[in-house]
């Protein structure tokens, strides 16, 4: 771990020590996202309500700079000038690196034909058979635990060979029961399950793209 991830990590827990009791499991997430991104993966994320705006949230995180400004390689600058001059070059010193990170919620024309034409149950898992690979993550977002096409979503994650991650509350539910790794937050009420998922994604996002980026 590096030392700006580890002084990131001590801050993260100083001012959220109610989560030391959980920090295997944060810091089990961090490292599989790591992993993940470190093997040439990609990460989907599914949600419903302000879940789904979570999952939107995170692709935000992880898609652009968090705290780290991420310029492109110095070859790919030189490219990017040899092939449209001044104009390519300034294009390619605005540009960031990307962890690539999918929202399923997003894709409207397609969930409606799904839900329409085959199962409203599974649409966040169709998308997962045509984006998702062996080795990417697939990040199931539900409070109770219980939204089925959040579960439906990661049991195909997992026949595809993707590892899964939970992020819910309460007694954690199915999506927990059945996920490679979960963040259950220690609380029962949606609003507050839903505050501390933010904290969490955050720090996640933030661990990751410090392990990630030599900057």
């Amino acid at each position: 771990m590096k030392a700006r991830t580890k002084k990131n990590l001590e801050d993260f827990f100083k001012r959220n020590n109610q989560l030391i009791p959980i920090k295997k499991e944060i810091l089990e997430i961090c490292e599989a996202i790591t992993y993940c991104y470190e093997n040439g993966g990609q990460v989907l994320i599914c949600g419903n309500g302000g879940s789904s705006s979570d999952s939107d949230h995170i692709v935000g995180e992880l898609m652009k700079g968090f705290l780290l400004q991420r310029p492109l390689e110095k070859k790919l600058i030189e490219r990017f000038k040899s092939l449209y001059g001044e104009y390519g070059e300034d294009i390619s010193k605005k540009l960031q690196r990307a962890l690539p990170a999918i929202s399923l919620n997003t894709q409207t024309a397609l969930i409606s034909a799904f839900n329409n034409d085959v199962d409203p149950d599974l649409t966040y898992a169709q998308q997962v058979m045509g984006y998702g690979r062996c080795g990417d993550i697939v990040i199931g977002i539900s409070t109770s635990g219980n939204a089925i096409n959040v579960y439906n979503a990661l049991i195909t994650g997992k026949a595809i060979g993707a590892k899964t991650i939970a992020f819910t509350g309460r007694d954690g539910g199915k999506i927990s029961k059945i996920s490679d790794y979960s963040f259950i937050a220690p609380e029962k009420e949606t609003y507050l399950i839903q505050e501390y998922h933010l904290i969490v994604y955050h720090f996640v996002c933030m661990y990751v793209e410090s392990e990630l980026f030599d900057l």
